[in-house]
């Protein structure tokens, strides 16, 4: 009994230290646009794709018209919205000229809504810099031209910022987060930026910033149309055609609201996860790596303490320790707040049994349903 408490909390601490080192190395990379320079700065094109978003939509055009530093342009495409979306947006477009509404076409057979909305905004636009942005985020005045700076300063064909992700209820604060943990602890960020691997492709759908000429070169969102998850498809998608791309630390720019409530985290995080995690090869690993190097120490703990075993017990400590002092660091740069640090195991218990659950929906045939739509699970 001791002996495999002590060999478990020996590989628990091994996944815990792989998590830290990861989480300290790419916390050193992972940063925000510089600054951009003065002047009247590149010519740019907000895109919004907008269902149903009348309590939203009005406070994120705002947020964008109050951009600076960019010669800017704002298309918002209504896609068959029932509460008076439209109606937000064409009111704003009458008082100012930079901002034009789009009346969305029915969706095709064999299309996601918001990746035939994208395509729609994008072939109605014709700046050199697209920016997609969800109509749950907020831009601060300089986001735009900031990302705009970062994209030149790197050379970029595209760069996808992760906004501050504002949580309003328990539910968010356990899950939300874990966006965060997965890309900071288990991306080679330094790796993934000087080589170009579809496989080390990574972007957040709610923010990114494109060159017009690339999209459209490489197929754009048409290119994926019956995909869930445009944040990862439309990075590696890039790449596939040469390409490059990267991702910043956006919280100092763009804030969201994902999602209000524990039905919305349950069903936001498992419409896409059989295109990320919840496969048959990688959630098994995946599984090992964050319940065994997140999880396990904190039950492990007890039960040495209970028998006696003292170097299980100092193993499992040290892997806790470990885990929570870079999830802390993570927290920091993200902006999230204590309570999702503190609670941080249970949070990843969550998130793994919400990817199991879509991985046996998809493999049941069934279908999940997202702003009034069905789409197959897998």
């Amino acid at each position: 009994m001791i002996l495999m408490l002590t060999v478990l909390a020996g590989l628990c601490c091994a996944l815990a230290a792989f998590f830290a080192l990861m989480a300290a190395l790419n916390l050193l990379v992972f940063r925000a646009p510089p600054p951009a320079a003065p002047g009247a700065g590149p010519r740019v094109t907000v895109l919004i794709p907008a269902r149903d978003e009348a309590a939203t939509i009005g406070a994120a055009i705002d947020a964008v018209l109050a951009s600076r530093g960019v010669v800017l342009r704002v298309l918002v495409l209504d896609d068959g919205s029932t509460d008076g979306t439209a109606g937000i947006v064409r009111r704003r477009a009458e008082a100012d000229p930079r901002l034009r509404l789009i009346s969305g076409s029915g969706l095709p057979k064999g299309w996601n809504g918001k990746q035939h909305a994208c395509w729609q905004l994008a072939q109605a636009a014709e700046d050199p810099l697209l920016v997609f942005v969800d109509a749950d985020v907020r831009l601060a005045p300089d986001a735009l031209a900031r990302m705009a700076a970062g994209l030149e300063a790197r050379d970029l064909d595209l760069l996808s910022g992760f906004p501050r992700q504002s949580t309003g209820s328990l539910a968010e604060d356990l899950i939300v987060p874990q966006i965060l943990v997965l890309l900071l602890g288990y991306l080679p960020l330094p790796i993934a930026r000087r080589r170009g691997d579809i496989g080390l492709a990574a972007g957040c759908g709610q923010l990114m910033a494109v060159r017009r000429e690339a999209y459209l070169r490489s197929g754009g969102h048409r290119a994926f149309a019956a995909s869930m998850h445009d944040g990862l498809q439309l990075p590696r998608l890039l790449r596939r055609h040469g390409y490059r791309t990267d991702i910043c630390d956006a919280a100092p720019l763009a804030v969201c609201r994902m999602y209000d409530g524990w039905a919305q985290v349950w069903s936001g995080f498992s419409k896409n996860a059989t295109e990320g995690m919840a496969t048959p090869v990688a959630l098994p690993i995946w599984t090992l790596l964050l319940g065994g190097g997140h999880v396990l120490p904190c039950l492990l703990a007890p039960l040495a303490w209970a028998a006696g075993a003292g170097s299980a017990l100092s193993l499992s400590l040290i892997a806790v320790a470990l885990v929570l002092a870079a999830r802390a660091g993570i927290a920091l740069r993200g902006r999230q707040n204590l309570r999702s640090v503190l609670l941080h195991p249970l949070g990843v218990a969550l998130s793994l049994a919400i990817q199991w659950r879509a991985l046996m929906t998809a493999r049941a045939g069934r279908q999940v349903q997202w702003r009034g739509r069905h789409y197959d699970a897998g």
